[in-house]
């Protein structure tokens, strides 16, 4: 007999898989240490409690302003600090964002990403950005946007454009942020995760693994995103991609079971966050993508670039989740034609009425 899906979603809240923002690092490090097997298997669990184990979120990435940014983390190729032979590039024109965005939802994405190389966005760029916003969810996709550090207000006007995610990592441990950023601090970052919430905008926050951190620090990451209440809605864990010119261009590489092994963690975790497998899989195998859509991994970035460094073809990507079974995941609060339609026929009287409102006061002032 088949249990009805909710009854189902309460018998596994009662075996623990409900969210939790209390985790102990003992508890955490007692996950990681678990035989793999193990780990995996409590991953699947609470990932099926949860989703379609065999449906995957797809995003894409574009890069709307390249190059020149004052901060200085050591990863970054986009970092002013460092010489990585990246050509600084202007805010995209619109038009071309909205092109890319066309595209994107061609190729399959439900969600279009983009980010600029700012400390925070200024009024001017403000007004442009959101703009973008509105025309790409035009477009009918959900929007996310980068921009650094953004304050209440900032946010607030984001969210009235239509932005439905924010995304702004927490890259590492409190403890090991110091060893890779200095010109923003751990507490700027929560607190623009703060607006963001506040604002009535999700929220996408994750971070990067393999830039020197220890076993602790990531534990450490992973309780710092699963104290954040509700946990972030979207989750991308990042391998480190080593940028001649940075200077974590020759760190260790980190143990790819050791990865999923985050991965997995992750997903027990934040069991309702969709848990990103982000920058990095252009070094990744079928091999190593599959384990950690087996961990728990349900959302990628898809198409040739983030931001600036590669990423695995939208053609090999559909060949792998052809060959793993796996399916786009279908957006829910992307807009059907005839929703758009109905929005932007709205949209267009209240620019009439506006306008005409506008010509009354002009002839009454006549």
């Amino acid at each position: 007999m088949t249990v009805p899906r909710e009854q189902f979603h309460e018998q596994r809240q009662e075996q623990g898989f409900q969210q939790r923002h209390d985790w102990t690092l003992d508890e955490i490090n007692a996950l990681f240490a678990l035989p793999f097997n193990d780990l995996l298997f409590k991953a699947q669990q609470v990932h099926r409690a949860h989703f379609d184990a065999n449906a995957v979120q797809i995003s894409t990435l574009l890069s709307i302003k390249t190059g020149a940014c004052p901060e200085d983390c050591k990863y970054c190729p986009q970092s002013g600090h460092y010489n990585t032979q990246l050509e600084k590039e202007k805010l995209l024109e619109i038009e071309k964002v909205v092109e890319q965005a066309r595209a994107a939802k061609e190729a399959g994405a439900s969600r279009f990403c983009m980010g600029a190389a700012w400390r925070s966005p200024r009024d001017k760029d403000l007004l442009l950005v959101e703009e973008m916003v509105r025309q790409v969810k035009a477009v009918g996709l959900e929007t996310c946007m980068t921009l650094g550090m953004v304050d209440g207000e900032q946010a607030s006007r984001l969210a009235t454009a239509g932005l439905d995610y924010y995304n702004h990592n927490l890259d590492t441990s409190p403890e090991y942020y110091g060893e890779i950023i200095t010109t923003r601090t751990y507490s700027d970052r929560l607190e623009t995760l703060s607006n963001v919430r506040d604002a009535g905008m999700k929220v996408c926050s994750g971070g990067i693994l393999g830039m020197g951190e220890d076993a602790q620090d990531r534990s450490a990451l992973l309780q710092q995103l699963a104290k954040l209440s509700p946990h972030p809605e979207s989750v991308p864990i990042n391998m480190l991609v080593k940028v001649p010119g940075t200077p974590l261009e020759n760190v260790e590489d980190l143990d790819p079971i050791e990865f999923i092994r985050a991965i997995a963690v992750a997903r027990i975790m934040m069991p309702q966050s969709h848990v990103r497998l982000s920058a990095g899989r252009e070094q990744m195998n079928e091999s190593t993508q599959a384990l950690a859509f087996l961990a728990g991994a349900n959302s990628i970035f898809y198409g040739d670039k983030l931001l600036t460094t590669g990423n695995p073809q939208a053609d090999r990507d559909r060949a792998l989740f052809a060959k793993l079974g796996l399916h786009p995941e279908k957006c829910e609060t992307c807009e059907s034609e005839a929703t758009q339609a109905a929005r932007l026929a709205q949209q267009a009287q209240q620019q009439v009425h506006a306008e005409r409102v506008a010509e009354l006061a002009v002839d009454a002032s006549v």
